[in-house]
């Protein structure tokens, strides 16, 4: 160790991984036992907040002393390094502690975890994610108590499975799904697990998303509660957000014109995806989704899981760690995430095309806030290309009212996730097989779609033009 670091760790202030103290008492458990709960740290007994070196006594036995309290009041008992330094010819106490591997770690029954350079209480929720993530285990593996394999839903199970083989990220047998879902952990001993509940129950557990559409903060003009499994919730969720954003048509001097909707469609279903694979499903509140003329907010329960910081996320330089891992293999298999770890990196990437929506994330309120907010004055009638037309069109992707409110949404969608077949259409638009495929004749008709692969397991793609 270099001659006396004590200097330049004192001049760095409090971090998360470091905090000062004038002297050593209950507060300071208090923080050794958040430092081990998160990434471990030390602290710096003889200074002040401010960081200036005001010195502490020591007695013979009092490094010994301080051990012992911290071992007898912390569960498991944790052992830190202590060393006494000289500054300034004053006494300095360094007491360090590694990251816990079994947590979480308490003392006198309660909880801390460190979080930029402060101590945070954890609540039960939370004590929760972090004895699950020391065990590794997923709180949606385990059985789920009360229910049976008889409540999930055979149609559900076929079309997940069908959509599985499709994408071709796992083989499974159609002829035999009980086979598959067991093959997947969704099924242990003949019992669903939780994720199996969430992704295939006749009657879905009770985790609504709740969305409204805001004139003002108080002033509703739609509302809506979906409670449903989770595939089908967010194609119901994403369906009303398509229907009340703005959208405008621009015309290149081409027979079609173009759409433009106010936000990019791509990060907003990542955003939704991200609140719904990820949330905490142990807290009983809903995802809340407010629509306002220039924001558009999506809360989801739980703060980050697994030590991640917000300053990770926007800087793109994180880990993942899975708060719902069979969850999260669901949409992964049927092709609806990437890869873990990825959402908020491709929301940045489909934001690039549009420099006037502002993306920003942040943990409140008990979870995690994403915000996509309009720059300037929110979009009203305008001039595209010589043409006049109004950009607040309330597109309903669900009602077949004919070619701006159907055809056109569809090849948007197309274009967005390509491969996609008419059933998982007609499901994603909530309209009937024989609507879907009377507007994918329009669109093959002209020229702008095509069927690629074989008829059993191919898709429809946006068509490649010159």
């Amino acid at each position: 160790m270099p001659p006396n670091p004590l200097h330049h760790w004192i001049e760095s202030g409090e971090t998360q991984t470091q905090e000062f103290k004038t002297s050593f008492d209950k507060a300071c458990i208090e923080t050794l036992v958040a430092f081990a709960n998160a990434k471990g740290g030390r602290v710096l007994v003889g200074v002040t907040d401010r960081g200036a070196v005001q010195g502490t006594t020591l007695g013979k036995e009092s490094l010994n002393e301080w051990l012992g309290k911290i071992k007898d009041a912390t569960s498991p008992a944790l052992i830190p390094d202590i060393q006494a330094h000289s500054v300034d010819g004053k006494t300095i106490v360094e007491i360090s502690i590694a990251e816990y591997p079994i947590k979480p770690v308490n003392t006198r029954g309660r909880y801390y975890k460190r979080i930029a350079s402060s101590n945070h209480a954890l609540n039960t929720g939370e004590i929760a994610d972090l004895y699950m993530q020391a065990l590794q285990l997923s709180w949606d593996a385990y059985e789920a108590q009360g229910h049976r394999a008889e409540q999930l839903s055979s149609e559900k199970i076929r079309r997940f499975i069908r959509l599985v083989n499709q994408h071709g990220r796992f083989e499974l047998d159609e002829t035999n799904p009980h086979a598959a879902l067991e093959k997947l952990n969704y099924l242990k001993n003949g019992q669903p697990t939780w994720a199996a509940m969430l992704l295939f129950a006749q009657e879905p557990l009770r985790h609504n998303v709740h969305i409204g559409r805001f004139k003002t903060p108080s002033l509703i003009i739609d509302d809506r509660q979906f409670t449903d499994t989770l595939f089908e919730v967010v194609e119901q969720a994403m369906k009303f957000i398509v229907s009340h954003i703005s959208v405008a048509f621009e015309f290149d001097g081409s027979i079609q014109r173009k759409e433009r909707f106010a936000y990019p469609l791509p990060a907003l279903r990542e955003a939704l995806l991200n609140a719904v694979v990820h949330r905490s499903y142990t807290d009983p509140s809903d995802i809340q989704i407010k629509i306002f003329d220039d924001q558009i907010t999506i809360f989801s329960p739980g703060t980050f899981y697994g030590g991640l910081t917000v300053a990770e996320v926007q800087a793109d330089s994180y880990r993942s760690s899975l708060r719902n891992k069979l969850v999260a293999e669901g949409f992964y298999l049927v092709n609806a995430i990437e890869k873990y770890g990825s959402g908020f990196i491709r929301i940045r990437k489909a934001l690039q095309d549009y420099p006037e929506v502002q993306f920003d994330i942040a943990e409140k309120f008990g979870g995690v806030m994403a915000t996509f907010s309009l720059k300037g004055e929110p979009p009203q009638d305008t001039l595209v290309e010589g043409v006049n037309v109004g950009v607040n069109v309330a597109v309903n992707v669900g009602v077949n009212v004919g070619v701006n409110v159907g055809v056109n949404p569809l090849l948007q969608y197309i274009k967005d996730t390509p491969g996609q077949r008419a059933g998982e259409m007609s499901i994603a638009f909530s309209v009937t097989r024989r609507t879907i495929e009377r507007w994918l004749k329009q669109l093959k008709d002209q020229g702008h779609i095509e069927f690629r692969g074989a008829p059993k397991t191919g898709g429809y793609h946006p068509k490649q033009h010159n």
